[in-house]
């Protein structure tokens, strides 16, 4: 049986938590898994993706001990060749990061895989960087997709790299590049997408000792100082936090967000300055984000540096007076599913007009009519359908809410706190 939600609600109100960010989760971890001695991750983001990493840390060797709101890892500054298969379920960060970090093991091979949808994401172009910089690593079904096996070799020196697939690439060869045993560096071809995601790994690396120089997104050089044990705090995730910022302007009201810190670089940040160029009233305060319902008009938008925002905007767009074209997103093709694909496909069933391009979506704002969404077990795009059913009153219901896990476990129940009534069928 096919579980299905129903989002209902006006003239919303009240205060959320931003839940803590994924991408800086996951880095944390990794970073503290190759620190030698005692590291702590406070407020860490729990989902099923960021799982996936702390498992991965556990079977190279560290020993991660889990409170409610921190977590303790023993570290080590080379990893154990790990006992088991090394199962990234369905995060691409965790897949292509331990990937990376599989490369410094002193000895024997590793194995990675995931689920079905993870095993159908790009991975040769790292595979190829590892191998220039001396590691063997190979696609099982020689595709270039999970599974992936790595062999132990010595890091070191100079791989090239795409920059149009996944600055997850490029984030991956760093973090395993500063614990090598010889110098890495990582030469970028093109201008890579999701820029700001390689300022976060930066950013995680340099608060764990790394050492790291760059020429903006195309040259960057590790050298081999190791990490050390530290203490970090995870900040709130803009991105999951747009889609309670979005929630008021589908369904009016008033809701605040706390637990933003813009210290460190976010890529998702930019949903601030999208959603006050959409009309929506827009107040930024210290450590919290406040916004409130208006008229929506539409607008152009290139996403290229922060794709996962495109299912927010997608949605948004489609009740926005006038016309919203997204660009720059080509990569979020293969991303859990093909955003692009799925959000045209979807929202032509709910009577939206849409036009899917190479590159992004032209959506036409208008009325959404009753239907069944499917999220293709996008966790993403779940949430963001979600909202859209809010738009409907009841009328649209939305499969497999239990996806949301993957990424946001609270999400359903933050819309509660802020006056949205969820139901299912």
């Amino acid at each position: 049986m096919v579980l299905r939600v129903r989002v209902t609600g006006a003239e919303l109100s009240g205060e959320v938590r931003a839940p803590p960010s994924k991408s800086y989760t996951h880095r944390a971890v990794t970073a503290a898994l190759l620190s030698e001695g005692y590291s702590t991750v406070l407020n860490p983001l729990r989902s099923r993706d960021t799982e996936a990493t702390i498992n991965s840390a556990r079977l190279f060797g560290a020993a991660v001990e889990e409170d409610e709101d921190r977590l303790v890892v023993r570290g080590r500054s080379r990893p154990l060749t790990p006992s088991n298969v090394i199962d990234a379920m369905n995060s691409g960060t965790t897949l292509r990061i331990m990937t990376a970090v599989a490369g410094l093991v002193e000895r024997g091979y590793t194995v990675l895989t995931g689920d079905e949808s993870l095993r159908r994401r790009p991975m040769q172009p790292l595979l190829d960087a590892l191998r220039d910089l001396g590691v063997r690593a190979w696609s099982t079904k020689m595709d270039g997709t999970a599974p992936i096996v790595v062999e132990a070799g010595k890091m070191g020196g100079v791989c090239r790299i795409r920059g149009d697939v996944s600055s997850q690439f490029v984030s991956a060869l760093l973090i395993a590049g500063a614990a090598a045993e010889r110098e890495v560096a990582v030469k970028v071809d093109g201008e890579p997408v999701s820029r700001p995601y390689i300022d976060s790994t930066i950013a995680v690396m340099r608060e764990f000792g790394a050492r790291v120089w760059r020429e903006g997104y195309t040259y960057f050089q590790t050298e081999p100082a190791g990490y050390r044990s530290s203490s970090f705090t995870v900040p709130g995730d803009y991105g999951l936090a747009g889609f309670i910022m979005a929630a008021p302007l589908l369904a009016g009201g008033k809701v605040r967000v706390t637990g933003l810190n813009p210290r460190y670089p976010q890529a998702d940040s930019t949903i601030l300055e999208i959603l006050a160029k959409m009309g929506a009233n827009v107040r930024v305060i210290p450590d919290a984000v406040e916004v409130e319902w208006a008229p929506l008009r539409g607008l152009e938008v290139d996403l290229r540096d922060s794709p996962d925002l495109l299912p927010i905007v997608a949605v948004l767009g489609a009740l926005a007076e006038g016309e919203t074209r997204i660009t720059g997103v080509q990569h979020a093709r293969h991303k859990e599913s093909d955003r692009i694909h799925v959000l045209a496909s979807e929202l032509a069933k709910v009577s939206i007009e849409v036009r899917e391009e190479p590159d992004g979506l032209r959506i036409k704002g208008g009325r959404p009519s009753q239907s069944v969404l499917d999220p293709h077990g996008d966790h993403r795009l779940f949430m963001a359908f979600a909202l859209l059913s809010l738009s409907v009153k009841g009328g649209l219901e939305v499969m497999d809410p239990q996806s949301a896990s993957i990424s946001y476990p609270g999400f359903l129940d933050d819309l509660r706190a802020i006056g949205c009534e969820v139901s299912f069928a």
